[in-house]
């Protein structure tokens, strides 16, 4: 790798700082673009499965999450809002089917430790970027940004949801559409509270309560309403109004929390997949390229494996766009399948769907998995002479 090949990175959230870091290590000089006064994450805690983990084992850093994050070790699962178990967690069998734990950890940690693997002032905030030239064989991109411009030979687009680069590169793309339901998340101390980490189904409304390892709890909350709803007072009164009679621990969270403890974010998604993640010299990652809603806890974990496939193909966008575009299409396709049986309001359709969870925990509990084979258990490429930093 030539030292004068030039990355510049339009966005400093998990996906853009991975694929910064993955591309330094690789001998690229390399400036990320935030828009934000500082890396501070939009979101509370972030759900790594094996697939993330292996793709952070490549820069080195897998074991160090691995260490930060609360392990989903069992004993948790599946809820009615009244408490009746649908189904149990065996991390066992997790571990075993997809090579590794599901883990979880606030996003400000896994921000902050991606951000110290970059050279001091790789990093610019307050840097609104534009990409005002994609670039080509012939020539390199170009971005502005905060009175300054720079020619790339690569850029990424890991802008988010609202990518401000997809739109210079497939400005006929219509963008993302409102998924039907929007979210609530919150990452608070709740003292003497005991739990056993669970997810919880009603009709057209999901709660979840997981424990972090620093020992505050993170809930999070999804109805199904139109977009841009708000709450008459706060939302912590809507949350209480919607999930105050469901069974413990939720009531005792939602006593712990304050107005300004809750995140309320609609739930947005491309329905129509773009038709490539590259145009000349430019590749977009992440939200930016295939964003889609969380319900099988994959969008920052196809953000992260989409970092080190595009570092690995970084001289030929083209396999970067094959590697990544039909891989995503499919999970982001699987996310809003899953979204409309979890959040389904029809309440002889939700009594069919937790009947048939019941019955396939009892008897045979692996084909609750299986929803994630193929997902879960994916493996970073790597070229014949390479391997994952943690194992050179």
């Amino acid at each position: 790798m030539a030292q004068s090949s030039r990355a510049v990175v339009v966005g400093g959230g998990i996906g853009g700082l991975t694929a910064a870091t993955a591309l330094h290590q690789q001998g690229w000089q390399v400036t990320v673009l935030e828009r934000a006064a500082c890396l501070e994450p939009v979101g509370a805690a972030i759900s790594l499965a094996p697939n993330a983990l292996r793709a952070l084992d490549v820069i080195g850093i897998g074991d160090r999450i691995r260490d930060l994050a609360a392990w989903q070790d069992g004993g948790g699962g599946l809820r009615t809002p009244r408490g009746r178990w649908l189904s149990r967690t065996d991390a066992v069998a997790v571990a075993a089917r997809f090579g590794g734990p599901v883990v979880l950890l606030h996003r400000a940690t896994l921000v902050a430790t991606l951000a110290a693997l970059l050279p001091p002032g790789a990093v610019r905030t307050a840097a609104d970027a534009v990409l005002t030239d994609p670039g080509d064989t012939g020539r390199p991109a170009r971005v502005a940004a905060a009175g300054q411009e720079w020619e790339a030979d690569l850029v990424v687009g890991a802008d988010g949801i609202s990518s401000a680069v997809r739109g210079a590169l497939f400005p006929a793309h219509p963008g993302p559409v409102y998924a039907g339901f929007t979210t609530w998340r919150l990452v608070i101390p709740v003292p003497g509270c005991a739990f056993a980490p669970h997810e919880t189904w009603g009709r057209g409304r999901i709660w979840g309560t997981q424990p972090l390892k620093d020992g505050r709890v993170y809930a999070y909350a999804a109805a199904t309403v139109p977009a841009g709803g708000h709450a008459p007072d706060d939302e912590q009164a809507e949350l209480v109004r919607r999930f105050g009679d469901w069974h413990d621990p939720i009531p005792a969270v939602l006593a712990a929390a304050r107005p300004a403890d809750v995140l309320r974010h609609d739930v947005h998604h491309i329905a129509e997949p773009l038709p490539a993640y590259h145009r000349g010299r430019a590749a977009l990652l992440g939200d930016a390229a295939h964003a889609m809603p969380p319900t099988l806890g994959q969008g920052g974990n196809q953000a992260i494996e989409d970092a080190v496939v595009l570092a690995h193909h970084a001289r030929d966008l083209r396999a970067y766009t094959a590697a990544r575009l039909p891989r995503t299409t499919a999970i982001a396709r699987q996310a809003v399948r899953t979204g409309r049986l979890n959040l389904t309001g029809n309440r002889g359709a939700a009594a069919v769907r937790n009947t048939a969870i019941t019955a396939l925990s009892k008897a045979a509990p692996a084909l609750l998995l299986r929803g994630l084979d193929g997902v879960a258990d994916w493996r970073p490429p790597y070229a014949s002479d390479q391997a994952p930093v943690g194992e050179r």
